[in-house]
């Protein structure tokens, strides 16, 4: 029996958990761990974050459906601004990851980091938007929609460390603004699995099982523990306080924007 199986199998549980608590597709999770075990299972170093992003990507499809089932019998999804921003999000996300194995991505890295830390920083100091800040028109939700789905491709996240602040920026309620980042994650997600298939599909030296960038085993044991758990984190999202889950999502929030900072550190 393969023992990776089973690290692959607990991280798609927490992964899961986080992904139906908070919104986000558990990207954060995944792609650090995931480029640990594949280093340690001795794959090419040079595909291992290629092979985590799309692994991540592919997981957060079916996290992302379990998700965000579990917030819609909740009524927290507000699909009318789903559909006004996934023009701009598969496009984003396509694009993105099509491309993010010859773009430099530092510049948009210095940025996401600093976007993070504010972020995490306003939803944990609790400063509250203009009451009169309105949902941007057509061309504004598309806009944002690309750029979250851009940013999320590049760093294998399911788009909700991006969504929940904006939509929250907007003066969404906070259990609202999660349940329709769910959501939000289900193109993302396809998106980016199918730009991460297409730009590795002829890639020699990868491992057995890979689909592209995708490797199979570690989509099917991660899959099949977040399926389980996703639903619990949505319920647990209308039931604990919401001061609680600002925290825990600020907390998110720094631990990406601290990761993403160590990762542009010369040598």
């Amino acid at each position: 029996m393969d023992i990776f199986l089973f690290v692959y199998l607990a991280l798609g549980l927490v992964a899961g958990f986080v992904a139906g608590l908070l919104g986000v597709g558990g990207g954060l999770l995944m792609v650090p761990v995931l480029t640990w075990a594949y280093a340690a299972r001795g794959f090419a170093p040079a595909f291992n974050i290629h092979l985590a992003l799309g692994t991540s990507m592919a997981v957060i499809v079916l996290t992302s459906l379990s998700s965000l089932r579990a917030h819609h019998g909740h009524g927290a999804v507000d699909w009318p601004t789903v559909r006004r921003m996934a023009p701009g999000i598969l496009a984003g996300t396509l694009l993105g990851s099509l491309a993010a194995a010859w773009l430099s991505d530092a510049g948009l890295k210095i940025f996401f980091t600093l976007f993070l830390f504010y972020a995490a920083t306003q939803m944990l100091l609790g400063f509250k938007p203009k009451p009169s800040r309105p949902m941007p028109g057509l061309p504004g939700m598309s806009l944002a929609g690309g750029i979250i789905g851009l940013v999320s491709s590049w760093v294998g996240i399911g788009g909700g460390t991006l969504t929940v602040p904006f939509l929250i920026w907007c003066n969404t309620d906070l259990r609202r603004a999660i349940g329709t980042s769910a959501a939000v994650g289900f193109p993302i997600a396809v998106a980016g699995t199918l730009g991460y298939v297409i730009s590795g599909h002829a890639v020699g030296g990868l491992p057995t099982g890979s689909l592209g960038f995708v490797y199979l085993p570690a989509l099917v044991a991660i899959a099949a523990g977040s399926w389980l758990t996703a639903p619990l984190g949505a319920r647990a999202t209308h039931r604990w306080p919401t001061a609680i889950i600002k925290k825990i999502f600020a907390g998110l929030l720094y631990l990406l924007g601290v990761r993403m900072a160590y990762g542009l550190m010369p040598g």
